[in-house]
């Protein structure tokens, strides 16, 4: 497959319920209303300008009542930004194809009991719309039927014939409860559908057609974003941006290494979500950048990690990055994390996480100021 840039993205900003979100964005991971070892207050510190979180996890921890009990999402966390909600296809999918016991999908939706459970949970097209809308989300995800990548043809066919119908009967619920609750245009959550097809260039055509024709106000490129090599699927990717007209914005659902944000920035998407930089954190992986400024040409060496437990740096003074604004840069030495690490100390988990997404978000920071004079 042979495919060009996709047409120029219209970045900018979108407008939500609980604020403007400046495009391209990287929303860190708070599966369960939390990025863990840090409170709403790093965050906002630290230029985090959306959240992702779960509705598979939150509806069995802490659970629905308990979240509308709280006040919903925004107020349970602190968090006053706007929240994204992922519809829990993903992980009900991977939860099935680790041991078909824990549940199945079928027309109706999926059916699912965790490991250790003694509740059986049934996700819907509707259930999935209702749960997030109730949890005050900015944007909704429709559910979906994920695959992965490398899954045979008759299961992706049966995917993109589920998603479809589950991408109607969501729009059909979504129209509904906006009614139902008076939401005028700018109070009410954008609603995103999910493009399955797996490499599949006719089927990721006939979804993205079918989700076009429903009508979003967005999309998420849906399925595992990787090879078995762990290699981003980068021309299946191009394709599917290029099927969506340039004034939707779409989602890397599940992307958030750095050079494959900068790469699918490129290619026209604008929004990014992913555990990665958090996990990267607690295990001492830290990000940094190698020059005040970048232009991100390809073969260029931008950024590199520093593994802050290598006795190499048990006397280190020097801070993780030199081009590093966050709280962990500006305070403490490398050689003061490697201690906390190595006394296994709350303290660093909360200092590399702030560290690893301040970078993240100055790396979509410069982006936004690449393309912003590209454009002028």
């Amino acid at each position: 497959m042979e495919h060009g840039r996709a047409e120029q993205p219209q970045y900018g900003s979108m407008h939500l319920p609980h604020g403007t979100i400046e495009l391209p964005v990287f929303m860190p991971d708070a599966t369960l209303g939390v990025v863990r070892s840090t409170d709403a207050t790093d965050l906002r510190n630290h230029h985090i300008q959306a959240l992702v979180m779960n509705t598979f996890h939150l509806m069995q921890r802490p659970g629905t009542s308990t979240i509308q009990a709280l006040g919903g999402l925004h107020t349970m966390s602190g968090w006053k930004g706007p929240i994204i909600t992922d519809s829990g296809g993903f992980q009900a999918y991977s939860l099935i194809q680790q041991n078909a016991k824990f549940g199945s999908l079928s027309h109706d939706g999926i059916a699912f009991k965790p490991e250790g459970s003694d509740r059986k949970f049934q996700l819907t097209p509707e259930k999935a719309v209702q749960l997030q809308m109730s949890y005050g989300a900015d944007i909704i995800m429709c559910l979906d039927y994920c695959t992965h990548v490398d899954a045979p043809a008759d299961i992706q066919e049966v995917a993109v014939m589920h998603t479809i119908d589950w991408a109607k009967r969501s729009k059909k619920e979504f129209e509904r409860l906006l009614k139902q609750k008076k939401l005028s245009d700018d109070k009410r959550p954008l609603l995103f559908g999910v493009i399955q097809g797996g490499g599949s260039e006719e089927l990721r055509k006939r979804c993205a057609e079918a989700l076009l024709e429903i009508g979003f106000d967005g999309f998420g490129y849906g399925g595992w974003p990787l090879d078995k090599q762990g290699k981003l699927l980068t021309d299946i990717i191009t394709y599917t941006r290029e099927l969506i007209p340039a004034q939707y914005q779409m989602h890397a659902l599940g992307v958030g290494h750095p050079t494959s944000i900068v790469e699918l920035t490129r290619l026209g998407y604008a929004i990014f979500d992913c555990a990665m930089p958090t996990r990267d954190a607690r295990h001492a992986r830290m990000y940094t950048f190698s020059a005040a400024t970048s232009t991100f040409a390809p073969g260029e060496k931008w950024f590199s990690y520093i593994y802050v437990n290598d006795d190499k740096y048990i006397k280190s003074d020097h801070a993780v990055s030199a081009y590093c604004d966050c709280l962990c840069c500006t305070n403490y030495s490398v050689g003061y994390l490697h201690h906390l690490f190595k006394i296994n100390d709350t303290l660093f988990f909360r200092l590399a996480t702030i560290h690893n997404l301040r970078f993240m978000t100055m790396l979509t920071e410069r982006l936004r100021e690449l393309y912003y004079a590209q454009d002028r």
